[in-house]
């Protein structure tokens, strides 16, 4: 029998409505447990361990990505596989920092949620935990078949540093826009074994640290020169993430490219991510991506936001060198970013 530890750390997927039925509140996994009975007819040992204080997902910050961590870190040799209960809003954050985070990971960690509430008649809550749970304890010849950080969320299992959440509404509430799924669950659990990670040779060790100082920039038709300087000269920002458009394209006035290349070689990071839902950027292609490509700005690829954002922060957290912030960035390490 594999063993799993299901974490709670809040979110929808454990709420109930309050006695005056007005507001949705958190309770305790031990009450999530008695909702799903059908977990105890799975071949598996399951323990739980919840958040001391639940929170909204919309409160998730980067100690909480050290909480999870070290909870994983620390248990690491006692089970075979987690389970994390997580809110959907911040959900795609989360799975992409704890890909950085559990370095030589050969155990799978898989996050999932619902866009209902555990009590309600129609939620999906019950459906997306047992079928986490069973994905957690697969295994071939006494080896995981997810050695890696996955999302699973309304019959799909996605990598969790490839996913944006979709729809507010939708049980299919994530897609995985650049990359394959990892599983459909239909009357059979079946992997697209190729595009699983495989399984890795390093050590497991938990690799802690985020640098906040970042900030994200969309790009918009009129954008002002006074926005883009108040930004760009805050000395307090060491990564800026550039939401361009299409294949990674900006502005060509000579002001914009001048106050890039400025806080560029004052040690600023910048990466290059579309605001498409689908794509990459590629710098270049276009004359109008020329001049960011010239400043010293970096390509995300195919990065998503998200994706892009934690790594961000997760390498300014290792080092002060930009310049090896910068190779790192465009290094595929988890599996985020698609290399040609």
């Amino acid at each position: 029998m594999t063993s799993i530890l299901i974490i709670y750390t809040g979110g929808t997927i454990g709420m109930v409505e309050s006695e005056d039925q007005k507001t949705l509140v958190p309770f305790n996994l031990e009450h999530i447990l008695s909702h799903v009975p059908e977990l105890k007819k799975l071949d598996v040992i399951l323990e739980a361990h919840s958040f001391d204080k639940p929170i909204d997902s919309s409160d998730i910050q980067p100690h909480h990505w050290t909480e999870l961590g070290t909870i994983i870190s620390s248990r690491y040799g006692d089970f075979d596989g987690f389970v994390i209960l997580h809110g959907s809003d911040t959900l795609a954050y989360t799975a992409s920092a704890l890909s950085y985070m559990l370095n030589g990971l050969s155990k799978p960690v898989i996050l999932t949620g619902s866009q209902l509430p555990i009590g309600m008649i129609r939620t999906d809550a019950r459906e997306n935990l047992i079928t986490a749970v069973q994905i957690a304890s697969q295994q071939i010849n006494d080896e995981p078949v997810v050695q890696e950080v996955a999302v699973y969320f309304e019959d799909h299992l996605y990598r969790g540093n490839r996913v944006k959440k979709l729809s507010t509404e939708a049980f299919e509430a994530f897609f995985s826009p650049n990359y394959p799924v990892l599983a459909q669950a239909g009357v059979n659990i079946n992997f697209d074994y190729p595009e699983l990670l495989p399984k890795t040779e390093l050590p497991f060790r938990l690799i802690d640290g985020f640098d906040n100082r970042v900030v994200t920039l969309t790009l918009f038709p009129g954008i002002s020169e006074a926005l883009v300087k108040t930004i760009l000269s805050n000395t307090q920002v060491r990564g800026l993430i550039l939401l361009t458009f299409g294949a990674g394209n900006g502005p060509s006035a000579l002001w914009f490219i001048d106050m890039l290349t400025k806080a560029i070689d004052r040690g600023l990071v910048v990466i290059n991510i579309t605001q498409c839902a689908m794509g990459q950027v590629e710098q270049g292609k276009y004359e109008t991506s020329t001049g960011l490509l010239q400043a010293g700005v970096i390509s995300g690829g195919d990065m998503t936001m998200e994706a892009a954002i934690t790594k961000l922060m997760f390498l300014l957290g290792q080092s002060e060198d930009s310049t090896w912030v910068k190779e790192q960035m465009v290094t595929n390490i988890r599996g985020e970013l698609s290399t040609n």
